[in-house]
């Protein structure tokens, strides 16, 4: 449970968790993501797998992709945070974070865990009595930020941030499958037992995190849709609510946007987090079964 809420990890929850901070690098062996096309005589749309945060100057462009964003015309994400005007995160995250009543954040977590929450808590820097204002997903959001800091992780490295600048510089537009308050939506709806198990995983030990991300990375690094896609299936198997809010209920709606999209011609990038395009309910097999030509390219 724990593992699959940093698999899920959305672009706005990075953005709250983390800002702009991380140092470390990885330069090396250029990484090769999955990526497929659906075309018909004049549309073409690509389905690109991303991954949230990465290392600084970590190696994933390749002649293949960057061939493809060349020829799109529009760029897809799952939802844009604006990093230097974040009126639209902020105010989402007002109205969804806090509610009256609740319990002590302390008192939300097993007893042996209570004293690493208040070291989390503290590292943070956010005012102590925020926290018990706070909903618990919200509150998991804030302190997985001290986790990802210690990884050298960064915003500003992620896929979809880059190719954002990609487009944007070539005038080319970015729209959105997700508002932001959509996003965090997902997550404000999720059973309190679950956001608990999110709490208690903002607060594990940084080399168990670490060890995790390395082993998502690496799948997504070498493109293996079918361990990405073992990886969710296990994860997701003990919460079939989980299953249902994060996971089918989205690619339903996406696959629904490239289905309407497919009669516009031209060719638009779709780039989303890559366990949305493994396995059996992923976009890609949800497009296929509605009958369209689904070829990875990559």
């Amino acid at each position: 449970m724990k593992k699959l809420f940093q698999r899920l990890f959305t672009p706005v929850a990075a953005m709250l968790a983390l800002g702009s901070a991380g140092q470390a690098s990885a330069k090396g062996a250029v990484a090769h993501p999955a990526m497929w096309s659906v075309s018909d005589a004049d549309t073409t749309v690509y389905l690109f797998g991303t991954i949230h945060l990465l290392p600084s100057n970590y190696q994933w462009r390749t002649t293949k992709f960057d061939q493809a964003v060349s020829g799109s015309q529009q760029l897809m994400v799952e939802t844009i945070v604006d990093q230097n005007n974040p009126q639209e995160m902020l105010q989402a995250l007002t109205g969804l974070a806090f509610s009256p009543n609740l319990p002590p954040i302390t008192e939300r977590v097993p007893p042996e865990k209570r004293a690493d929450l208040e070291a989390a808590i503290a590292k943070s820097g956010i005012p102590r009595a925020s926290f018990d204002k706070m909903e618990t997903w919200a509150a998991a959001f804030m302190l997985l930020g001290n986790q990802f800091k210690d990884m050298g992780l960064k915003v500003g490295e992620g896929v979809e941030i880059i190719l954002r600048d990609s487009f944007t510089s070539q005038g080319k537009s970015v729209g959105q499958l997700e508002t932001n308050r959509e996003q965090l939506s997902f997550f404000d709806a999720l059973p309190e037992t679950a956001q608990r198990a999110l709490l208690e995983g903002s607060i594990e030990e940084p080399k168990n995190m670490s060890k995790d991300f390395a082993s998502m990375l690496g799948a997504w690094a070498r493109g293996d849709v079918n361990e990405i896609a073992e990886t969710f299936n296990r994860d997701l198997a003990v919460s079939p609510e989980l299953k249902d809010a994060l996971l089918k209920r989205r690619n339903a709606n996406w696959s629904r946007w490239v289905e309407q999209r497919m009669a516009t011609p031209g060719s638009v990038m779709v780039a989303v987090g890559a366990g949305h395009l493994a396995g059996r309910d992923s976009v890609v097999e949800m497009l296929k079964k509605s009958g369209y030509r689904v070829r990875r390219v990559q």
